[in-house]
């Protein structure tokens, strides 16, 4: 499955090759958070793929996530072509009037996510916009990951992880990183083609 993971920065000319068709053809477009709905849906439309996602930091419901189209992946398993995607909101708790979270908050999602998880017979694709903690994030604490989001991972052991959050032009970060359960961490920002 080609999964086209989308985040944080909105890209024209991602839009334009999808288009022409000089683009690989996704079967599902994931978004790992702060991107408008009108340019996810936009992706998603000129992709012809259905649309998942979780929502940022910034993704507040003024920004009209409760009337878009697609699917919201927090705390859900949702199914795609066989294929478990995962996913969990949010980043970590900075400032009010963002969405965001406590570490001790974080720990209490990831275990229902993970019940839910193995009731349905696992995950691929675990979603997130944060990242785990030590696995693409930065010192300061609105970049931080979660410590949670590495145990989870130790727990469901999907193949991929996909985030955003972090930019790759904050310097420092990698596009993709290994954690010890074997997960593939991919960071989303501006978008990435991964094969599940």
């Amino acid at each position: 499955m080609r999964i086209l993971a989308v985040s944080d920065k909105e890209d024209n000319l991602l839009l334009s090759r999808l288009e022409r068709g000089s683009f690989p053809h996704p079967d599902v477009v994931v978004s790992c958070g702060d991107l408008r709905p009108s340019y996810l849906d936009c992706v998603a439309t000129i992709a012809n793929a259905p649309l998942l996602f979780v929502r940022g930091n910034h993704d507040t419901d003024e920004r009209g996530y409760a009337d878009m189209g697609g699917t919201p992946l927090d705390l859900r398993v949702v199914s795609v072509g066989g294929v478990r995607f995962a996913g969990l909101d949010g980043s970590l708790c900075y400032r009010p009037g963002i969405v965001g979270y406590s570490e001790g908050e974080a720990r209490w999602r990831c275990r229902r996510l993970a019940l839910t998880a193995l009731l349905r017979g696992g995950v691929d694709v675990l979603v997130t916009h944060a990242p785990a903690r030590g696995l693409g994030d930065l010192e300061d604490l609105p970049h931080r990951g979660f410590e949670a989001y590495g145990r989870l991972l130790d727990r469901l052991r999907p193949q991929v992880m996909l985030h955003g959050h972090v930019h790759l032009d904050y310097g420092m970060v990698e596009r993709e990183l290994a954690h010890p359960s074997g997960a593939r961490v991919i960071n989303a920002c501006g978008h990435v083609m991964v094969e599940v």
